[in-house]
């Protein structure tokens, strides 16, 4: 692509909202911050401070132990992106990788890491995917929806009817699943016989 050509019209926006998309349909930030908390764990056991002439090595006993759970902090944050469906492992095991770190790797790289890949673990595990909408028809859909005033999801239409306190508890009947609705009389009691 030279100077002289033109990008092609909102192609931009399109690319965006793909991977708006793509992002929104797994544990992303979770997976980000697992493997931003690798980075710290991984580098500071390596580093080699220069304050003037003066040298300062941060290399521990550990360093292997160091590098490895930061490559595994790293793979997992990966794993994440690309295997939403391990998000529960991934996640407890990003946290106990961090609670390791803190006596192997300079106290989980001087917290950094420590707190990242906590926070990305606890964040994996309880992630959960969304549903998506389904679809209504505008003619069942009440006035929230698009539909039409006075229609089944119109909760004014619902109180039109007689007394309209029981409608809303009618509606529940064959799909409520509590066993404590005042349709089947139960009213949160519970038989103990």
């Amino acid at each position: 692509m030279s100077a002289e050509t033109p990008a092609a019209s909102g192609q931009f926006t399109r690319r965006r909202l793909q991977f708006r998309a793509w992002r929104g349909t797994r544990p992303f930030w979770a997976g980000l911050f697992v493997l931003l908390g690798g980075f710290p764990i991984m580098y500071f056991p390596y580093a080699h401070l220069q304050l003037g002439h003066l040298t300062l090595a941060m290399s521990t006993t550990a360093g292997a132990g160091s590098l490895i759970i930061g490559v595994l902090l790293v793979v997992l944050g990966i794993s994440l992106w690309f295997q939403k469906h391990i998000r529960v492992f991934a996640g407890v095991a990003s946290i106990l990788l961090a609670l390791v770190s803190i006596p192997v790797s300079n106290f989980g790289g001087f917290l950094l890491g420590f707190l990242f890949a906590l926070i990305g673990g606890a964040m994996a595990v309880s992630w959960a995917p969304g549903a998506p909408p389904a679809p209504q028809d505008p003619e069942t859909a009440g006035p929230a929806a698009g539909g039409e005033p006075g229609t089944v999801g119109d909760p004014a239409a619902d109180t039109a009817g007689d007394g309209g306190a029981s409608q809303g508890f009618e509606a529940l009947g064959e799909n409520d699943l509590s066993g404590t609705s005042p349709a089947n009389g139960a009213n949160g009691r519970h038989s103990a016989g």
